[in-house]
């Protein structure tokens, strides 16, 4: 029987037994409905408000600005697209200025504003060849039109860190009026302190199975007095900006899902950190490897290599049948069989960015399943590249 090795952690962390303990009470029997009266609902309720002030207390926010969503990609579409509706309200143009490298819930979610609401355009924000926000482009691309501006906290294909500190402070003397920043922290939140890394941002994005929590769970986290219109009408719920009674279950699991990462946060990055410098140290020296963003800080969990002249796919199916699970890039686009968005903007040759490989891992990784992984990926290597 084949040793199976789970290094695809940045699309989805094994979920964690205090979240299913978390959430049990919550899924089957009765399970009230949090808007209404009688005790059922109340005992719902109260286990809403108290997922809401474990969400905030991860993120450095107030409870009332937690929004709970199905999941990192309906919050990011709240973000842009509220905000986006909001100022079209007030203004004849509305620009909403994102970073070339965002996820395709930022990307696409922009675009679907731009192609679908009058007056609405996109403007994009270049990066250097190691991933980083170009801060002089940024300058150029934000304006008097600006609705608001979306770069995220950790790249969730390279693991690059963004200077959010830098960003809120260009966007301020660029626009020279409040702008709200959003940042999609969904790869940030299981290796980053929340509360300092995103203190500069407006919006919060969090998803809970990033975390070892349930799937359809996250949240969007407002700090102070943001400009939204409802993407999803209904019955008032969540400070009226998204309709529908609330998942409790879900709820519960994501502050589960914080609560133990906060937690294990320092302890989780100090035994990581060691394994991804084992993996580097290891990569480095395959055949055509380069291991991606070396120059730039990077989360822990979190190894990209590209491999000249070698193909994603192929790369991917050795190694699944070898027992290893990883990505090409973000784990929706695997096996799209083209560069992915992250790697073009970052000026990657297509030849190299076609064999892109990434490695993610978490706390019970351990340094043995790391050198195995390293003994199975070289294999693969030489003989996809007749070595």
């Amino acid at each position: 029987m084949t040793t199976r090795y789970y290094f695809d952690h940045a699309a989805s962390a094994p979920r964690r037994d205090e979240v299913a303990e978390a959430m049990a009470p919550w899924l089957h029997g009765v399970v009230g409905n949090p808007s209404g009266a009688h005790e059922p609902a109340r005992r719902a309720r109260r286990a809403i408000e108290e997922a809401r002030d474990e969400v905030a207390a991860f993120v450095g926010a107030d409870p009332g600005g937690v929004i709970f969503t199905a999941g990192g990609t309906e919050s990011c579409e709240l973000a842009i697209l509220g905000a986006a509706l909001n100022h079209r309200r007030h203004h004849e143009r509305t620009e909403i200025v994102v970073s070339r490298v965002e996820h395709h819930a930022v990307l696409d979610a922009a675009a679907m504003a731009a192609r679908d609401l009058e007056g609405v355009c996109v403007r994009y924000v270049e990066v250097d060849a190691e991933g980083v926000i170009d801060l002089d482009s940024l300058h150029e691309t934000v304006g008097d039109d600006t609705a608001l501006v979306s770069v995220m906290t950790a790249n969730n294909e390279t693991g690059v860190i963004q200077p959010l500190g830098a960003v809120s402070s260009v966007v301020l003397a660029a626009a020279r009026r409040s702008v709200p920043l959003h940042t999609d922290a969904v790869a940030a939140a299981p290796w980053l302190h929340l509360p300092v890394v995103t203190a500069t941002a407006d919006m919060v994005s969090l998803c809970a199975h990033k975390l070892g929590g349930p799937v359809n769970s996250g949240a969007l986290v407002l700090r102070g007095d943001v400009g939204l219109d409802p993407v999803q009408p209904g019955g008032g719920q969540e400070r009226g900006l998204r309709g529908g009674t609330v998942d409790v279950a879900a709820a519960v699991g994501l502050a589960a899902a914080v609560r133990a990462t906060a937690r294990e946060l320092t302890a989780t990055n100090d035994h990581v950190l060691d394994l991804q410098a084992t993996l580097i140290a290891a990569l480095g020296y395959l055949p055509g490897a380069r291991v991606t963003s070396l120059g730039v800080a990077r989360v822990a969990g979190t190894v990209h290599v590209t491999f000249e002249g070698l193909n994603s796919d192929e790369l991917l199916f050795l190694l699944d049948e070898a027992g290893v699970a990883a990505s090409a890039a973000a784990s929706c686009s695997s096996g799209a069989g083209e560069a992915s968005h992250v790697l073009t903007a970052m000026s990657v040759a297509p030849e190299r960015a076609r064999g892109s490989l990434r490695l993610s891992m978490g706390a019970e990784t351990t340094m043995a399943e790391v050198d195995a992984v390293i003994a199975i990926i070289s294999s693969v290597v030489h003989r996809l590249g007749g070595v």
